[in-house]
């Protein structure tokens, strides 16, 4: 997932992401431990996605909250 791409999207959008990214690595994490996971590299690919959605809602959050306060 590109950054460009998330950063167009809004806080709603972004947070259905999120929340689909989270679903996606709680199977992940079962069909690793079950040994049914054949390329264990998703896993690290979803978790960097969801780290970069989290910066990226927290980044529009923090420009809200500046553009409020002048």
């Amino acid at each position: 997932m590109k950054v460009i791409e998330l950063k167009g999207k809004g806080l709603p959008d972004l947070e259905k992401e999120l929340l689909s990214l989270r679903r996606i690595q709680f199977g992940l994490r079962f069909q690793l431990k079950t040994q049914q996971l054949t390329d264990t590299s998703q896993v690290k690919k979803v978790r960097r996605d969801i780290a970069r959605i989290k910066t990226i809602i927290r980044e529009k959050e923090d420009g809200d909250e500046f553009r409020q306060s002048k």
